[in-house]
């Protein structure tokens, strides 16, 4: 293993969580409502238009990525694959630069490109954790780059914020040209630490010379198999199905956590603020759960931090002022990189070495319709029954099937079905 190399797979976590916090996160949201969309009726309009953004955003990556992870593994082209989606995101990212009022569409275009070039490189990015890192040390590697990306996507953050909220410090004329400035510099931020990836990391080619179409063709083809293959694994398939439910608790929490917070009357300060407790909390509490999971084993941490989890949502339930909501942020910024990071881990022992790109694909393809689930029962559960508190509540489910369908999973077992994989 190549401690150079494996430096350079962690900084891309740091580069490329400039989108995440800034982009998905904190500062486009706010900008998309008050100047892009501006000249829509009102705020609710906007709203719904941003949430059809990005799920119009989803529905291309969930479509693409198991297609170009099949063809990344036939190829061996990872670098290149995950090198033009950054590319992708980058230059979405600086093009917002020629956004202005009343520009939803090219704002939703852009933003649609990005979190394609965003989410689609991942599925390579995540499938390069098997080629460089040892199986032993995997855990704290995978760790370790949640926590670099919680460290860059943090720090950024911060930096943008400023930029916005105290303009004239930087002698800027408001905040909207500190808006810009924040949006050209994730692509800056991105592209400059994603360089020692890409000059240290290079394609191991595995298949022969194809067109595109041939490709293609090839992807649709191992996309059909995939289907057909996990029967094959299953102890991947009982993990793949605590994870669905784990995972979709936790993105839900992501996904309505500002809403909430905004139901119970919290300012836009506090829910900034909160998000950045979150970032910084969370860089020394995924380390250290890259230890634990060391010492105590990949499924006793992924059980503490779920665990968590579902004491979050209880007090979630009983959340009524300010310093509440900043508590939670703390908890959840102890046990968000850390779940997600040793999930990353286990699976990568799970899937069949000869194809981890494919595997990962249907992973994010997967995990993506599964989070509509989420969303959806905690808006169903507010409507019926007039309280999001009940809606948050029922989150408690998705965290105990997933644990015990994690009780299930022989991971022992696992990874002997994926190394006795066929080639």
């Amino acid at each position: 293993m190549d401690r150079q190399t494996v430096r350079a797979w962690v900084m891309y976590d740091w580069a490329n969580s400039a989108f995440a916090t800034t982009m998905m996160a904190a500062v486009l949201p706010i900008f998309y409502s008050s100047v892009a969309a501006s000249t829509l009726q009102n705020e609710q309009l906007a709203t719904s238009y941003w949430g059809l953004t990005q799920s119009i955003a989803m529905l291309f990556v969930a479509v693409l990525t198991p297609i170009l992870g099949a063809v990344a593994d036939y190829s061996g082209y990872k670098i290149r694959f995950l090198r033009m989606f950054s590319y992708l995101g980058i230059v979405a990212s600086l093009c917002f630069v020629f956004v202005g009022n009343g520009d939803y569409v090219l704002a939703s275009f852009l933003f649609i490109l990005g979190t394609i070039g965003f989410t689609g490189g991942n599925s390579f990015y995540d499938a390069l954790l098997n080629d460089l890192v040892v199986p032993e040390k995997r855990d704290y590697i995978s760790s370790k780059g949640y926590a670099f990306g919680y460290i860059g996507g943090g720090i950024l953050l911060v930096i943008n914020l400023l930029l916005i909220e105290k303009y004239q410090w930087f002698g800027l004329p408001d905040k909207t040209m500190g808006t810009y400035i924040s949006f050209a510099s994730v692509a800056l931020w991105w592209y400059l630490f994603s360089l020692p990836l890409f000059r240290k990391v290079k394609d191991k080619k595995t298949g022969g010379s194809h067109t595109i179409g041939q490709y293609t063709a090839i992807g649709f083809t191992r996309i059909r198999d995939t289907f057909k293959r996990i029967r094959r694994y299953p102890e991947l398939l009982k993990y793949l199905i605590a994870y669905w439910f784990f995972n979709d608790g936790i993105s839900t929490i992501i996904t309505m956590a500002t809403i909430y917070g905004t139901e119970i009357g919290l300012g836009t300060g506090h829910l900034i603020g909160a998000l950045v407790i979150t970032q910084f909390v969370g860089i020394p509490f995924t380390l250290l759960f890259g230890k634990i999971a060391e010492r105590l084993g990949s499924k006793r941490s992924l059980y503490i931090s779920l665990s968590v989890y579902v004491l979050i949502v209880l007090l979630g339930y009983f959340m009524s002022e300010t310093w509440h909501f900043y508590a939670l942020a703390f908890i959840v910024g102890m046990v968000q990189g850390g779940s997600q990071s040793i999930a990353r881990s286990i699976y990568s022992r799970l899937v069949p070495q000869d194809r981890p790109a494919e595997f990962f694909g249907f992973l994010t393809v997967s995990s993506k319709f599964s989070a509509i689930v989420g969303p959806f029962v905690f808006s169903v559960v507010g409507l019926m029954t007039g309280s999001s508190r009940l809606g948050i509540l029922a989150l408690a489910v998705f965290f105990i099937v997933g644990i015990a369908m994690l009780m299930k999973v022989n991971l022992q077992k696992g990874a002997a079905e994926a190394a006795a994989a066929e080639v």
